[in-house]
């Protein structure tokens, strides 16, 4: 992929995409299949809003149960095994136990024939998945002794067992939107980062495409479009703040949903269904309290979700210390002898999804389907459509609902293609376990185990084309981590990289779940400056804003950490004085832009 901004004023495309998350890349990717011109563009990064900050589940339906909404559990049953087949390499199954105590809505019977319902819902689940490791089991049930034996916090005298059953779990959740990019770009889809929709472009009432400020360059220039769909996630109303054309704004409730990870080894492979203090006002059937969940993921554990009410705008959604603190009360009320500590806390993450209308900051009522308009019928606007995705499971079968909504304003619509069968790049993985063991066989003697996992799990049957990168002398870490240099060499040139915190939270597993330390830092900040000819200036800041970012995803002041405006790294030093040769097109940012960091 490369980022060409220029090309993209020269032509109409039948349809251009506005945000860049798991639903307009799904969107684009679909589009393309279908034979249409389209064109995706993304204010900031490819996945770097809600879809990157998600709690990495793959959701197949089980909780609608408690609605008694047979449709969505299906739809999400669906979903989740179409991203098992098409990305195998960054999606799993996770087995999750949820404990059981006494009798009644609690006990084993009762939580058990749900899950067996369930499995009887969803009897096709496994369709057209060969890899036996990547097939979702039937639910199964526990003995006491077996949870204790997993989960020793759980011991009350109460504790009869747990009913388990399967879901999904992403590997890299943006790394998956970037495999829709990247598939909408195989198909013949243009696609670009750091281009902000500031307003559209009108032929009477109908959208004709979108003025739009390339982020880097500062430049104006219109795209046009015979059919725009907004796909903008929390952003997408203020894309539409037009009185002229859309009436009074009014922003529709949205959640914050926050999850954290803790420094702490998990003690199972299964994750845990934990019974937490907030209620769901909505439920049917089953237990009236939400669920949290604890998951867990490479080393660490997940705690997640908790949600707020969120009115502001989108940019300033974090996570305060004092928020985890309450949160970790809450987990230590429900399981006194988890003890957890604030302190244990890695990283925290936040995005916003949309609530249910009827919620206020006392009561919640949570989101159960994406937000589609058709502004034929809501605005008097035609050639438009809106799309707010609620969850990251559904993103491919709610794009592919919104284009056919669009198209039906186009005479020869094209016919859907199989988006569910056909694997995303890096994907053609028919067993999982036979493609890494041959990997392992092919790759230097060099490379670390854990050093491919990441590899073959982040790239799938691309990670031959990473290796490329190598200097053929030598393969390279980051210091102190897992990642290879030539992946940071394969995010810039192949992978639209163009910050400093593209590679470090999103391209790369250098920040997943953790800060990963200021030389590995200082070592990526130096190679991306040799490869786009970063001034000083630049390296600076780059450093500087991909430290603002980690610290906001540790939850503490960015201040308390006094190294961060430093960058005395013999690397970044060398780098710094090796930039006589003009920017490129990775580095037409000027030197005091401010950007975003949401």
């Amino acid at each position: 992929m490369q980022r060409r901004t220029a090309a993209l004023a020269q032509r109409e495309y039948d349809l251009l995409i506005i945000g860049g998350g798991a639903f307009g890349a799904a969107a684009a990717r679909d589009a393309a299949l279908r034979g249409l011109s389209t064109v995706l563009l993304e204010r900031n990064d490819f996945g770097g809003g809600a879809s990157a900050e998600c709690f990495k589940m793959v959701h197949g339906g089980i909780r609608y149960l408690q609605h008694a909404d047979v449709p969505r559990l299906r739809a999400s049953c669906h979903e989740r095994s179409a991203l098992l087949r098409i990305a195998p390499h960054l999606v799993s199954p996770l087995p999750i136990a949820i404990p059981t105590y006494g009798q009644g809505r609690s006990g084993k019977a009762f939580l058990g024939t749900g899950a067996r319902v369930y499995d009887l819902l969803t009897l096709d689940r496994n369709r057209a998945i060969r890899d036996p490791d990547r097939k979702i089991a039937n639910t199964r049930l526990l003995s006491r002794s077996q949870v204790l034996a997993m989960f020793p916090h759980l011991q009350t005298p109460d504790l009869s067992g747990a009913v388990v059953f399967e879901d999904g779990q992403m590997y890299n959740a943006a790394r998956l939107v970037l495999a829709f990019v990247k598939g909408a770009a195989a198909a013949g889809a243009d696609v670009c980062n750091y281009a902000e929709a500031v307003r559209f472009l009108w032929s009477g009432n109908e959208v004709r495409g979108a003025r739009v400020r390339d982020q880097l360059s500062g430049e104006e220039f219109d795209v046009r479009a015979r059919l725009t769909l907004n796909a903008a996630g929390p952003w997408a109303d203020y894309l539409q703040n037009d009185p002229e054309r859309f009436g009074t704004h009014q922003r529709l409730p949205f959640s914050r949903d926050a999850y954290f990870i803790v420094n702490r080894a998990p003690t199972s492979k299964y994750g845990i269904a934990i019974q937490g203090l907030s209620r769901d006002k909505d439920a049917l059937l089953g237990r009236q309290t939400r669920h949290l969940f604890a998951a867990p993921w490479r080393d660490k554990t997940l705690l997640g979700v908790w949600h707020t009410l969120f009115p502001d705008f989108p940019d300033r959604a974090r996570v305060q210390p004092s928020e985890i603190e309450e949160w970790m009360t809450e987990i230590n009320t429900v399981y006194p002898t988890l003890q957890l500590r604030p302190d244990e806390v890695s990283f925290a993450h936040c995005g916003l999804v949309p609530f249910g209308a009827t919620a206020t900051a006392t009561e919640l009522s949570f989101g159960k389907e994406s937000r589609l308009v058709d502004h034929r019928h809501t605005h008097n606007v035609s050639k438009l459509v809106s799309l707010v995705g609620i969850r990251y499971t559904m993103a491919r079968v709610d794009a592919a609902r919104a284009l056919d909504l669009l198209l039906k304003q186009t005479e020869r619509a094209p016919s859907a293609a199989a988006s569910d069968r056909i694997a995303l790049p890096g994907g053609a993985i028919e067993n999982f376990s036979a493609f890494e063991a041959a990997a392992t066989r092919a790759v230097p003697a060099e490379i670390a185990t854990t050093t491919l996992q990441g590899l073959l799990r982040n790239h799938g049957t691309d990670y031959r084309a990473v290796l490329d990168e190598s200097n053929r002398s030598t393969v390279a870490n980051i210091p102190g981590t897992s990642t290879l240099t030539a992946e940071v060499r394969y995010a810039v040139s192949q992978e639209l990289a163009v910050h400093l915190d593209d590679v470090v939270m999103r391209r790369t597993d250098l920040a997943a779940g953790s800060h990963p330390g200021r030389a590995a830092l200082l070592a990526t900040a130096a190679e991306m400056g040799r490869l786009l000819s970063w001034s000083a200036e630049r390296l600076h800041q780059e450093i500087a804003t991909t430290e603002h970012t980690l610290q906001r995803h540790l939850a503490r002041d960015s201040s308390s950490t006094a190294e961060s405006d430093r960058t005395d790294h013999p690397a970044v030093a060398d780098a710094a004085s090796a930039t006589a040769l003009p920017l490129n097109h990775g580095a037409m940012l000027a030197e005091t832009t401010v950007r975003a960091t949401a």
